[in-house]
């Protein structure tokens, strides 16, 4: 790739990450703009996936997921992957290709989405004693902190509340509100270092909930970052 069409490519994807928070159809257009310059490129394909299901276009996030995963030879978008199965209606699909995947060979955070995912797609069948099964991992700590652990809390309190469980529902979604406090506090902290939680009353809390999105929804219930992104986020 010449170095005038890879400073385009680089420039596109910039601006993807940049707006898709805020305008997730601009975003794909810089990813489809990139797709055109550099389709080889796995980063580029990523981008181009998560973009695609961030308006919506699940089909076309799924070609995009798999061409990426061909090119790189990587699971970390394996959460993205089964929730895209979900969101065009095939939660046996979405538990098929979480089954697929060596979980002990994926990092913690990518982990959890994956759970969190395929938790999603038993309620999706009506499964919620096994999408309640599907979130007991090592990493449902109540009493730590961790970049992901308000998305676990979040998605463990749905499916409790699915089963007609609660107050035990109420106390997980409580401490989701927790942890996400906490992280917030301590935003200046280092990736890898450990918050222990200190529990407080309920009427303490703030009545916002977590920003994460139940799993029992067609969305992820946070968007991974692509390596662009994590690029940025480090420098």
């Amino acid at each position: 790739m010449g170095k005038e069409n890879a400073d385009a490519v680089a420039r596109h994807l910039a601006m993807a990450a940049r707006v898709i928070d805020t305008d997730p159809a601009l975003a794909h257009e810089h990813a489809q703009a990139a797709v055109k310059r550099a389709g080889r490129i796995a980063v580029v394909r990523e981008t181009a996936a998560i973009t695609a299901y961030a308006t919506g276009d699940f089909a076309l996030a799924l070609r995009e997921l798999r061409t990426y995963r061909r090119i790189s030879g990587k699971d970390d978008q394996i959460a993205l992957l089964v929730d895209s199965e979900r969101g065009v209606g095939r939660p046996d699909r979405a538990l098929e290709a979480g089954r697929a995947v060596d979980r002990d060979a994926l990092p913690a955070g990518v982990r959890v989405e994956l759970a969190i995912a395929m938790s999603g797609a038993r309620l999706d069948l009506g499964e919620p004693e096994r999408a309640l099964s599907e979130l007991d991992i090592p990493e449902l700590d109540p009493d730590r902190a961790f970049e992901w652990s308000p998305a676990l809390f979040a998605a463990r309190a749905t499916v409790l509340d699915e089963l007609g469980r609660v107050d035990e529902a109420q106390e997980w979604q409580r401490r989701a509100i927790i942890a996400a406090d906490a992280l917030d506090a301590a935003a200046g902290f280092a990736e890898s270092e450990e918050l222990f939680v200190e529990d407080i009353e309920p009427e303490e809390l703030s009545s916002e909930g977590p920003a994460a999105a139940p799993a029992a929804t067609a969305e992820p219930t946070s968007r991974p970052a692509t390596e662009t992104e994590r690029a940025d986020g480090e420098g």
